[in-house]
C-alpha cells in the first residue's frame, strides 16, 4: 500500500474517531443538561396535601375508651405497656394516657403533650396534663386524607434531611448501594461483575445500578433493560454526582423512589409510603417497618405486602440480614425485628385511607380560587372539614345496609352526606359503597328524581303565602290536570286511596300526593320554584305540576344544601369542605369563613320543622326513628321516586344533617321505599353520632295548641286525636265541640305500616 493511500486512510480514521468523540461529548452534554434540568424541576414538585379536621377531645364528649383507642390506631398511634413517647398511648381500667405528636394546623403550631383521659362509661369524664393540670379541650394531629396530585398520578410527601431518620439512609446504602459514598455515580466493580454474568448468559440478567442511577431512571429514563439505556443512565448519573452533594442525591432518592400503587395514585417517596403502609410519620417507624419499606424498593408490585405478604416478609428479613451483615444493626436487633409481623395498616380504616369522594369535592371547591398547577406542585396544605370518625361511620353504614338489602335486587349503590347545619361544614361524604377507589361519585354527580323528599318545600311555600298554617284544611281528593301537551296527569296517593279533607300537617306527615299537588297549584309553581332557589338550589326545575311530587332530578349534594337551610332555621350557608389553605412556608394564604344569609322567614321554617319532627314520630319516617335512641328527637322526610327506582332520606338532629340515597345505576327498580332503603342507612348513622336532640325555641308569639288530627280544629289535650303544635296566635283554628274518634295516629299508623313506611 503506497504512502498516499495510507495517509488518506489514517486521515479518514482520525476524522471518524474525532467525529465520534465529538458526538459522544455533545451527547454527553445533552444528557447532562437533560437530567440536571429534570432534577432541578422535579425535585420540588409537591402535590397539595389535604388534611381532615383534627379530632377534638373534651370532658363530656361521647366516646368510649375503646373507641378512642381505635381512633388513635387509625391515626397511627401505637399502644404500649411501657414508657410513653410521641405517637404512643397506654390504657388502664378507666384511663388512657396519651403522648400526642406536635403538628401544624391552619398555620398554628401545636406542641406535643402528655395527657391523661379519664372515662365514665362511654363518655370522657375529664382530661388532665402530665402535670395534673385540667385540660378543657385538646386536639390530635389531623389525618392526611390525600393529595391533589398531577394527572400522571405521582403523589408524595416531601421530607427534609432533618426529618429523615439515619436508619433509613443507612439501610438504603447497605442494601442497594454499599459504595454509595465513594463512587462517582457508577460502580465500576459492580459493572464488571454484572458484565461477566450477562455476557456468559447472552442477555442482561444482572444489573449494577447505584442509587444515583436508580434516581436517574426514576426521573427520566424507562425501565427498559438495554445497553443503550444503561449507557445513557451512566452518563446522567455521573453528571448528577459532579453537580450535587451525596446528601442531596440520597435525599432526592428518598423523596422520589416509587414504592407502590393505590388505584390511580402512585406512591412515591418514603414520606408518603410510611403513611400509606403504616399510617404514621417516617420518624416514628420501628426497625422492622423501615426494613419493609427498603424491601419494597426492589419491586413494589412483586413485594407488595398487601398482595404478596409472605414474599414481602421474606424480603424484609433479608434486608435485616444485610443490615446486620454491614453492621448497621446488631444481630440481636435483627433477630427481634425478624420476629415481628408486617404491621401494615388496614387500608379500609387506617390513616392511609384515600377519601376519593370527599377529595373530589375539595378539588372542585379549590378550583374556584387556584390554578391546577398551584395545587399540584406548590406544596400547599389544605385543611378541611372532614371528620374521619363520622366518615368511617358513614362508609360502614352504607356498605352494611347495601349488603343487607342486596339479595334478589339489581346491583345497589348509594351516597351519604353528613353536615353540621349551623356552619355548612361537610363532615362526611360517601360517593359509592366502594369508598377507596376513584370513580363515579354519586354524592356529587348522580342526579336522580326526588320523590316526596321535596314536599316540605311545597308546604313551606304555602306557609309563606300567609294563607295557610299547619292546621289549615286541604283537600286530598282525586285531581285531573291537563298538561301543555294535551295529556292528562292524574296523581294518586301511595295506597290509591283518598283521605278527604285533612289538616296540612297530616297531609305532609302522611305524604299525601293529591293534597300536596292541590296545595302547590293553589300557592303557584313560581312560588315553590323561587323558594327552592332561596333554599340553595342553583339549577331550578321547569314549572311542571309533577315537580310538586319530586319529578325532577337533583344530586344528593343539592338535596343536602336544601335541607341544610331548613335545619339551620332558614339561614342559608353554602356547603363547604375547606377551612383554610397554607403555603409551603406555613403562611395562611386563604381562609374560608362562614358565609350565612337569611333567605326564609325563621318562623315558617320553625313550623315546617315541627311537621318534619312529626313525620319521624307518626309518619313515613317512623320506622327509621324507631332505631334511634329513645331520647333523640329528629326531623326528616323520606322520598321514593316512581317505580321504586330511588330511595331517599333526609333528616337532622340539633347538630347533624344526614342525607342518604340508595338506588341502581341502571335506573332499575329496587323495590325500596325511602324508609326501607336510604332510611336504613340514615338511622344506622344517626343512632351512632355524638349529637343532641333537635330542639329550637319557638318564635315570639307562638303558643302551644292542640289540634284534632282528623279535622284540624283546636281540641283539648286529653282528647284521643289531639296533636300538640306551636302556632302563631292568628293561626289558631276554631275549637272543636267534642273529642270523638280513636286514639291519635291509630289509623295513620296502620296506613303507614301497610305502606311499608312508604314514600
Amino acid at each position: 500500500m503506497d504512502r498516499k493511500l495510507r495517509r488518506r486512510i489514517l486521515g479518514y480514521s482520525f476524522m471518524t474517531v474525532s467525529l465520534a468523540l465529538f458526538v459522544a461529548v455533545v451527547y454527553g452534554f445533552y444528557l447532562s443538561w437533560q437530567i440536571t434540568r429534570e432534577f432541578a424541576s422535579r425535585s420540588w414538585d409537591r402535590p397539595a396535601q389535604v388534611y381532615a379536621a383534627p379530632l377534638e377531645l373534651y370532658g363530656g364528649r361521647r366516646i368510649s375508651q375503646a373507641d378512642l383507642a381505635a381512633e388513635l390506631a387509625r391515626l397511627g398511634y401505637n399502644e404500649t405497656d411501657g414508657a410513653l413517647g410521641s405517637g404512643r398511648f397506654r390504657r388502664t381500667r378507666d384511663n388512657l394516657e396519651l403522648h400526642t405528636r406536635s403538628f401544624d394546623y391552619a398555620g398554628q403550631r401545636t406542641p406535643e403533650q402528655i395527657a391523661n383521659i379519664r372515662f365514665t362509661g362511654n363518655r370522657i369524664a375529664a382530661i388532665t396534663s402530665g402535670a395534673g393540670t385540667p385540660i378543657a379541650i385538646m386536639q390530635l394531629d389531623p389525618f392526611l386524607i390525600g393529595s391533589i396530585f398531577p394527572a400522571h398520578g405521582e403523589d408524595r410527601i416531601i421530607i427534609t434531611p432533618e426529618e429523615t431518620p439515619e436508619i433509613v439512609k443507612a439501610a438504603l446504602i447497605a442494601v442497594e448501594d454499599r459504595r454509595f459514598e465513594s463512587h462517582i455515580g457508577i460502580d465500576l466493580r459492580a459493572i464488571v461483575r454484572a458484565a461477566v454474568v450477562n455476557i456468559s448468559s447472552g442477555e442482561i440478567e444482572q444489573g449494577a445500578s447505584t442509587l444515583t442511577q436508580q434516581l436517574v431512571r426514576s426521573f427520566y429514563l424507562s425501565t427498559e433493560r438495554t445497553y443503550s439505556r444503561k449507557i445513557s443512565e451512566a452518563f446522567m448519573a455521573m453528571s448528577l454526582e459532579l453537580r450535587y452533594e451525596k446528601e442531596d442525591l440520597l435525599q432526592a432518592y428518598i423523596n422520589e423512589v416509587y414504592l407502590g400503587q393505590d388505584g390511580a395514585r402512585a406512591i412515591h417517596g418514603f414520606g408518603l409510603a410510611s403513611q400509606f403502609y403504616f399510617g404514621k410519620p417516617l420518624a416514628e417507624l420501628d426497625l422492622h417497618e423501615v426494613a419493609l419499606l427498603v424491601a419494597v424498593v426492589r419491586g413494589p408490585s412483586y413485594y407488595d405486602p398487601y398482595r404478596n405478604s409472605e414474599r414481602a416478609l421474606q424480603r424484609r428479613n433479608l434486608v435485616l440480614e444485610l443490615m446486620a451483615g454491614q453492621e448497621v444493626i446488631s444481630v440481636d436487633e435483627m433477630t427481634a425485628s425478624s420476629a415481628q409481623p408486617l404491621d401494615i395498616v388496614d387500608r379500609r380504616t387506617g390513616s392511609s385511607s384515600y377519601y376519593a369522594g370527599f377529595l373530589e369535592l375539595v378539588r372542585t371547591q379549590l378550583a374556584r380560587d387556584y390554578a391546577r398547577e398551584d395545587l399540584e406542585v406548590s406544596g400547599l396544605r389544605v385543611y378541611t372539614t372532614l371528620d374521619p370518625t363520622i366518615q368511617a361511620l358513614a362508609e360502614t353504614s352504607l356498605a352494611k345496609s347495601v349488603d343487607r338489602l342486596q339479595p334478589d335486587r339489581p346491583p345497589l349503590d348509594g351516597a351519604v352526606i353528613v353536615t353540621s347545619p349551623h356552619n355548612g361544614e361537610i363532615r362526611a361524604l360517601v360517593g359509592s359503597r366502594l369508598t377507596r377507589f376513584d370513580g363515579f361519585n354519586r354524592a356529587l354527580n348522580a342526579r336522580r328524581p326526588l320523590g316526596s323528599i321535596v314536599k316540605p318545600v311545597v308546604y313551606l311555600a304555602a306557609l309563606e303565602s300567609g294563607r295557610y298554617s299547619l292546621a289549615s284544611l286541604v283537600e286530598d281528593e282525586p285531581i285531573r290536570i291537563e298538561l301543555d301537551n294535551g295529556k292528562i296527569w292524574e296523581p294518586t296517593n301511595f295506597d290509591g286511596e283518598s283521605m278527604g279533607t285533612v289538616p296540612a300537617i297530616r297531609a305532609l306527615v302522611e305524604s299525601l300526593n293529591q293534597a300536596t299537588v292541590r296545595l302547590g297549584l293553589d300557592v303557584g309553581l313560581p312560588a315553590v320554584i323561587d323558594l327552592l332557589g332561596r333554599l340553595g338550589l342553583e339549577n331550578l326545575p321547569d314549572p311542571y305540576p309533577s315537580m310538586l311530587l319530586g319529578a325532577f332530578d337533583l344530586s344528593p349534594f343539592e338535596v343536602t344544601q336544601l335541607y341544610n337551610t331548613l335545619a339551620n332555621g332558614g339561614f342559608r350557608t353554602p356547603l363547604r369542605s375547606v377551612r383554610s389553605v397554607v403555603d409551603s412556608t406555613g403562611t395562611t394564604i386563604q381562609r374560608y369563613p362562614l358565609a350565612i344569609e337569611q333567605t326564609v322567614d325563621p318562623r315558617y321554617v320553625y313550623e315546617i320543622n315541627q311537621a318534619l319532627s312529626q313525620v319521624m314520630r307518626l309518619g313515613t319516617g317512623r320506622a327509621a326513628a324507631s332505631l334511634l335512641p329513645t331520647n333523640l328527637v329528629t326531623a326528616g322526610k323520606t322520598g321514593t321516586s316512581d317505580g321504586y327506582r330511588d330511595s331517599w332520606f333526609a333528616g337532622f338532629s340539633n347538630d347533624h344533617l344526614v342525607v342518604t340515597w340508595m338506588g341502581n345505576d341502571a335506573n332499575e327498580t329496587t323495590g325500596l321505599t325511602g324508609s326501607a332503603g336510604a332510611g336504613l342507612v340514615w338511622s344506622e348513622i344517626m343512632s351512632k353520632l355524638d349529637t343532641r336532640p333537635y330542639a329550637v325555641n319557638p318564635p315570639e308569639g307562638y303558643r302551644p295548641t292542640w289540634i284534632d288530627w282528623r279535622t284540624g280544629l283546636e281540641t283539648d289535650p286529653d282528647c284521643p286525636q289531639a296533636l300538640p303544635l306551636l302556632l302563631e296566635g292568628r293561626d289558631r283554628p276554631p275549637h272543636a265541640t267534642e273529642c270523638g274518634g280513636s286514639r291519635i295516629g291509630f289509623g295513620s299508623r296502620i296506613r303507614t305500616w301497610v305502606q311499608g313506611s312508604g314514600l
